[in-house]
């Protein structure tokens, strides 16, 4: 069986190897767009200590305290406990799942790889139309999926086990395994109480989504060197030594203010779980433009597996409030969910469809677009930001301490469902 130790955290992402070789091009990269400003490294590292403002310190203190609290999904009842996460992650790496027994969900979402995959674009049965989103961080989350076609972890769980160019699973295939299989149908029961229905075969897949789901809200990442020093900030002391760098603050100073990267990368997972287009994603996927939200608000109302349908495990209903206002949503066209932050460094290639393949791309990109603009979706005259080469260079050492290779999930053997 495999299990998330909760005990410290192990270099385990990469080798020490490949670290070396990533932190060397990136000093190499920020020592060339230094003398692209017009100034060396060496000038550089005398530049100011940067000071923030009471304003900018309550920013700051905006996105922590890290880790956020766990919160149970209340729409899905095996939500933390420990026996659905125990089911759940046995069927994550189960290749049973899918028609063809040769792929499972962690066939696309490997530990090791920060839970994504490193493609430009996800593989199956097929190749899909967008990139593989890391499953750090999802706990809380309002939609899922780039264009949050899904409105629970549960129900996004389903669709990759029902896509035929993914695991192409069907309710029948997938009941019939947790039936027949003596491991997971003893730990479907001890999960839910009851073994699985002989006959709904649909009741038994979402119960298998809702493991899934509690399994994949044990992902989180850990604390990075931007949590101490904003821990240091909330505290009113000085960071210890070394850990967040002159060029880290400058970059952070950027970033909450003329950046305006905070009104989309908000709170402690850094993103507000909002939509918009960006034009970060540059190519329409099989040469057909993406319509990214407009399109995903529409399969969400069709879905007999959203919080409106009957699958909702809320006696209260408060937990559909936001798919019942879906429907007036005026979304554009070519609009996607803004991503956590957190892990970035980890998750190349960036943009819906993994057309980007650094952090400096990333950067250029946005210092040429008007934040203020993009939010409001106004339609206003943008004012471009202009960020210079150093105050990218800068951004972009911010952006990569906001990740840790510290990776506390571990493999391991749970013996027996008895």
């Amino acid at each position: 069986m495999l299990r998330r130790d909760l005990q410290g955290g192990h270099d385990s992402m990469v080798s020490g190897l490949e670290l070396k070789k990533r932190f060397a091009i990136r000093a190499a990269c920020a020592a060339a767009c230094a003398l692209l400003a017009g100034t060396s490294p060496a000038q550089q590292d005398l530049a100011a200590k940067p000071v923030f403002s009471e304003s900018e310190i309550k920013i700051i203190l905006s996105h922590g305290p890290w880790p956020a609290p766990a919160q149970a999904d209340p729409s899905n009842r095996v939500s933390g406990k420990p026996d659905a996460i125990d089911f759940g992650t046995r069927l994550f790496f189960d290749q049973r799942l899918s028609a063809s027994g040769t792929l499972s969900c962690s066939s696309c979402h490997v530990p090791e790889r920060n839970w994504t995959d490193n493609l430009t674009r996800g593989v199956g049965m097929s190749e899909v139309d967008r990139n593989t989103p890391t499953l750090m961080n999802l706990l809380a989350s309002r939609w899922y999926g780039w264009s949050g076609a899904s409105d629970s972890l549960w129900s996004q769980s389903l669709r990759p086990i029902l896509d035929p160019r993914e695991l192409a699973a069907t309710p029948r295939h997938v009941a019939q395994l947790v039936r027949d299989d003596e491991q997971l149908s003893c730990r479907y029961r001890k999960a839910f109480g009851t073994p699985p229905s002989a006959a709904d075969d649909e009741a038994v897949l979402v119960d298998v989504g809702k493991a899934l789901a509690a399994f994949q809200e044990t992902l989180a990442s850990g604390r990075t060197p931007f949590d101490r020093f904003r821990d240091a900030l909330a505290k009113a002391t000085e960071p210890p030594p070394g850990t967040y760098s002159e060029p880290a603050q400058r970059g952070l100073k950027i970033f909450i203010g003329k950046g305006g990267c905070t009104a989309c990368h908000s709170g402690p997972n850094f993103t507000g779980g909002e939509f918009f287009a960006t034009g970060l994603s540059r190519f329409a996927p099989r040469g057909q433009p993406d319509p990214g939200r407009r399109d995903a608000i529409r399969q969400l109302m069709e879905s007999r597996f959203n919080l409106l349908g009957p699958y909702n495990d809320d006696p209260t209903g408060a937990s559909a409030a936001r798919t019942r206002e879906a429907s007036l949503e005026k979304a554009g066209f070519g609009e996607f969910k803004v991503p956590s932050l957190r892990n970035l460094i980890l998750t190349a290639p960036y943009g819906r469809d993994g057309g980007v393949e650094t952090l400096a791309e990333v950067a250029r990109h946005y210092a040429g677009l008007d934040p203020a603009s993009l939010h409001a979706k106004d339609g206003r005259p943008a004012k471009p930001l202009d960020l210079t080469p150093r105050e990218q260079t800068d951004l972009v050492v911010f952006l990569e301490s906001l990740s840790t290779f510290s990776n506390p999930w571990r493999p391991d053997d749970g013996g027996q469902c008895h």
